[in-house]
């Protein structure tokens, strides 16, 4: 039986599982960050909950994944953040080392920030579920929600450097964390990270900033749409991408020039389009 609602959540573990059916076994469809707000449409009676997130997915998240406690969610929503940079992050209970943890969050996560670093550069977070912590602040960046194509060398830049960052992480169907990554999983967060929101599947989508270029006209950070796959562009013919083919088995660096001891032949020969969020 479902219940027809809709409110707004947070979710409240690591990684939050959007599943194509409810229950543990289903289909991994997507994954959001911990803090990372999203709105419940339906919720069933056997602990699952149909949601929404920010950035117009849908599937279905068990509510122990969420925070649904309309206060703290208010509050939640003024809280002043950051995101989580690292790849992985402990939350501690004090700021020292021996502090006990309390959560391990990972890249893309959201934290409020609750009061300037110590000297040792611990800084104190709060969390979604109304409790608070200690991070080392290295390990946060800017919250941007927005982008500015005015400075589109720095910010193709920046896509490309944060692309770079998932090299060598391990190829999940669904994933978007640095515990294991698709192919448009990669492409979002190097471009959500930045504040900039594409379509989180392999094509371009009405809605999204991306719309297709001449792929003669392809820069760094622009995306390269294959049949059924998406890449980020790196520049001299090469491209990032996650992908499962054996021997690559993650992220990794590949090319569209034959003459590269990266190139793809497979992947050269299925190119659909090119597609640039910049003027």
């Amino acid at each position: 039986m479902r219940f027809i609602l809709m409110c707004e959540a947070v979710i409240n573990t690591a990684i939050g599982s959007l599943r194509k059916d409810p229950h543990q076994r289903g289909e991994l469809l997507d994954e959001d960050l911990y803090g990372r707000p999203v709105t419940i449409l339906e919720e069933k009676e056997n602990g699952w909950s149909y949601i929404r997130t920010q950035y117009g997915y849908h599937g279905y998240v068990n509510n122990r994944e969420l925070i649904r406690d309309h206060c703290l969610v208010s509050r939640w929503k003024k809280e002043f953040k950051k995101v989580v940079i690292h790849p992985f992050a402990d939350i501690l209970a004090a700021p020292n080392v021996r502090g006990a943890l309390i959560i391990t969050v990972c890249k893309g996560a959201l934290l409020a920030v609750l009061d300037s670093p110590d000297p040792q550069g611990y800084v104190k977070v709060g969390l979604c579920n109304g409790d608070s912590g200690f991070i080392k602040e290295a390990f946060l960046g800017d919250y941007l929600t927005d982008f500015k194509v005015e400075k589109e060398d720095n910010l193709r830049y920046d896509i490309v450097q944060t692309a770079i960052t998932y090299l060598g992480c391990q190829y999940r169907w669904g994933g978007k964390s640095p515990l294991g990554v698709d192919c448009s999983g990669l492409t979002f967060m190097a471009y959500q990270l930045n504040g900039v929101t594409i379509y989180r599947d392999a094509s371009i989508e009405p809605g999204y900033p991306v719309r297709a270029i001449s792929p003669e006209n392809k820069k760094p950070a622009d995306l390269l749409y294959f049949s059924g796959h998406v890449a980020i562009y790196l520049g001299d013919e090469r491209y990032i991408h996650s992908t499962a083919r054996n021997g690559s088995d993650g992220v990794v660096i590949n090319s569209l020039n034959p003459k590269d001891i990266l190139y793809r032949e497979d992947l050269a020969q299925r190119l659909k389009e090119v597609g640039s969020i910049f003027p």
